[in-house]
């Protein structure tokens, strides 16, 4: 009998390793085959000549005042005047929310929908105390080692110039777009696009434009990003995470620090208390949706255990699920995420506060909702705790489809320009001005091919911001190929 039982073990284990086998051998790669796209001359050093003095307007936008850099704006619209004449000649332009930049490229078929490519023209600040930390002033636009060097040389400015440049050629070159193409260029995307990006959307509404789709910034070509994954990586953003910060304030009898009260019971006690359930009691990491597509597609690429187990999710995913969480990028991809960002209370070492205060930022996986998780946190924060929304909170984006010739066209164009680059689909982390077109596009995608390598990811935001001269131009020869291919699918 025990001889029978083993023997039926051995033969399940067996089978199921059979299955597992030829399920991996059957989900051979998703990559398409296309030839390689003719080699485009780009003048790279005028282009990198464009972006430096883009980067030298300290075009910061800034929540409270629209006005704040208006000067700066208005300087950079002066400037890219200057630098592309042949756009500023032959395409319309209207300036949007005040600073805003708007493009119409108009096509030679008035039925076909039209496209929209989006960047950004504002910047974030340089924090303070870390200007001495640059290789190169953040605001000078150095061009120095390859690299033009400063905040907005990476986001977003070298996608504007980028842009900008592609049309340029192509007007040079008397091409005319099948479709119309509009440019749109916010002036606040840093601060939620509410001025800008918002007004835009309300102008196309107001003329009832819907697009076949818009591709704005978000993911990007990544280079030893992926653990274990050789080859460039281009990340196409299909949706991307909601987002909600929430204020908790809770009260307490002030009072001398010598009596203080019971455990749990003051006001920065409590607060405490409703940061560390919050923080240790997060929304359960789960493989669905864009990040399971992803990794779906990126597994015939891997070898050894890996492929395997990334084939096999259906089996794996415990095992699987447990690493991904190990390391903050890709933990991000499974969950809605809780950061603790800011805490308020007392200030005198000897005096208990009567009130305390803290924000909590969440960033939503697709699936979730602000609303859900507002009752998370109040099931978490305690009696005692209030919380409220603070403003600019938005649910996760729709998920963009990969079956739509949109799509098809991106992963052409990419695959031609970077021949052996992985196309995959990804879920984007932050928030960009696309999610406000969601009421004139059902596809929106998010991807540049700026390369990006995993030292590099501290520079977004951070010090020592840049883009490779070499890199600038492949953006130019990407927006090129794209308008070029989608005159001509079949490419």
């Amino acid at each position: 009998m025990i001889k029978r039982i083993v023997l039926v073990v051995l033969g399940l284990v067996l089978l199921l390793a059979a299955v597992v086998a030829v399920n991996t051998l059957r989900q051979g790669s998703r990559q398409i085959d296309v030839a390689a796209a003719r080699p485009l001359a780009v003048d790279e050093k005028a282009v990198a000549d464009k972006l430096s003095g883009a980067v030298r307007f300290r075009t910061i936008a800034s929540r409270e005042d629209a006005d704040a850099s208006g000067a700066e704006f208005r300087k950079l619209h002066a400037f890219l005047r200057e630098r592309f004449p042949l756009v500023h000649e032959r395409l319309q332009l209207e300036t949007v929310g005040g600073y805003s930049l708007l493009y119409t490229w108009r096509g030679s078929d008035p039925k076909a929908r039209p496209i929209l490519l989006m960047a950004h023209q504002d910047v974030v600040p340089v924090s303070p105390g870390t200007e001495d930390k640059w290789e190169a002033p953040p605001f000078a636009g150095a061009v120095q080692g390859g690299y033009v060097w400063g905040r907005g040389a990476w986001d977003d400015k070298s996608r504007v110039i980028a842009q900008l440049e592609a049309v340029e050629m192509l007007l040079a070159a008397n091409f005319q777009p099948r479709q119309t193409v509009y440019l749109a260029f916010g002036h606040d995307e840093e601060v939620n696009g509410l001025r800008g990006a918002l007004e835009i959307v309300k102008l196309f509404q107001q003329r009832q434009v819907r697009f076949e789709f818009v591709l704005d910034e978000g993911s990007v070509l990544t280079e030893g990003v992926i653990p274990n994954l050789a080859k460039p990586v281009a990340l196409i953003g299909l949706a991307e995470k909601g987002y909600l910060s929430v204020l908790l304030k809770a009260s307490g009898a002030p009072g001398h620090a010598s009596m203080p009260p019971a455990a749990g019971t003051s006001a920065i006690g409590q607060i405490a208390s409703a940061l560390h359930r919050l923080d240790v009691e997060q929304r359960p990491a789960s493989l669905r949706g864009v990040g399971r597509e992803m990794f779906e597609t990126l597994a015939p690429e891997f070898g050894g255990f890996q492929r395997v187990a990334l084939s096999n999710l259906w089996l794996f995913e415990p095992v699987v699920r447990p690493q991904l969480e190990k390391a903050n990028s890709t933990n991000a991809l499974l969950r809605t995420t809780t950061a603790l960002t800011v805490v308020n209370a007392g200030n005198k070492d000897n005096v208990l506060p009567g009130t305390a205060e803290a924000v909590v930022n969440f960033r939503l996986l697709p699936g979730d909702t602000v609303q859900g998780m507002l009752e998370h946190v109040r099931s978490k924060a305690g009696p005692g705790v209030q919380v409220s929304m603070v403003p600019g909170a938005v649910d996760p984006s729709p998920i963009s489809r990969t079956d739509t010739p949109a799509y098809q066209v991106l992963q052409r164009t990419l695959r031609s320009q970077f021949p052996g680059v992985v196309v995959s689909p990804a879920l984007v982390l932050t928030g960009t001005d696309s999610h406000h077109f969601q009421p004139v596009a059902e596809q929106i995608y998010r991807f540049a091919p700026v390369r990006v390598k995993p030292q590099d990811i501290p520079r977004l935001h951070g010090i020592n911001e840049r883009i490779s001269v070499a890199n600038l131009a492949e953006l130019v020869r990407f927006y090129h190929l794209l308008l070029s291919n989608l005159n001509s699918p079949a490419v």
